[in-house]
């Protein structure tokens, strides 16, 4: 058995890599999602609404692939400005919870210096083990 591409409904093309990959094992492996919609289109509102967004983005990979948030078992945050994030704990943490209630899996922060996308404030991967 080969790993599966998780790609949502609806969503615009993902060029040149995968949003998810499901393996046989049941591991779903979930590439770093930015604060753009379905259509590729960033938020508006800053960084929470892009810290928002982005776990959503996680969510309905992690629905496609046939689970739910409380699969996920690590979450990887790829900030570029600390300040930022620091300022804002309380609104992250109301979006947070939003989005993935109160399941909380390992997570990491990490500040970066640039992301790929020009006017993406965050980026967030995630694994999630969905049994087979």
């Amino acid at each position: 058995m080969k790993p599966r591409t998780i790609h949502p409904e609806g969503w615009a093309p993902a060029l040149g890599y995968a949003n998810g990959m499901l393996m046989p094992d049941g591991t779903l492996h979930i590439g770093g999602q930015i604060g753009w919609d379905k259509d590729k289109r960033f938020v508006e509102g800053g960084f929470v609404p892009q810290m928002e967004q982005a776990l959503s983005n996680i969510a309905e990979i992690v629905r496609a692939a046939g689970g739910d948030v409380t699969d996920i078992g690590r979450l990887t945050w790829f900030v570029t400005d600390k300040a930022t994030y620091l300022a804002h704990q309380r609104e992250v943490g109301e979006a947070y919870r939003r989005v993935m209630g109160k399941h909380f899996p390992a997570m990491s922060l990490l500040v970066v210096k640039d992301l790929v996308e020009d006017e993406a404030l965050i980026e967030i991967e995630a694994t999630a083990y969905i049994a087979p």
